[in-house]
């Protein structure tokens, strides 16, 4: 990842400008951003919506791997019989 350090003036009312290419490239359409307050310092992240459909079949749970599911299930939920 590349980092560019750039000085910027802060205005009387506190306010700063975000560099263009930076607005364009991160942003998008958004114009909500994240502000984190450390000691120290401030992170800024771009507010985007996720696309949630992106992860449906990423999850390999194991399932082939258990041989009695009622006993799993009791085991899982604490049941007893």
């Amino acid at each position: 990842m590349e980092s560019k350090v750039e000085v910027k003036k802060v205005d009387p009312q506190g306010r700063v400008i975000l560099p263009a290419d930076w607005r364009q490239s991160e942003m998008k359409e958004s114009r909500e951003i994240y502000i984190i307050r450390e000691k120290g310092y401030l992170k800024i992240i771009p507010k985007r919506k996720v696309d949630l459909t992106e992860y449906f079949d990423k999850v390999d749970l194991n399932v082939e791997a258990i041989e009695n599911w009622k006993k799993f299930e009791k085991r899982l939920y604490g049941r007893r019989s």
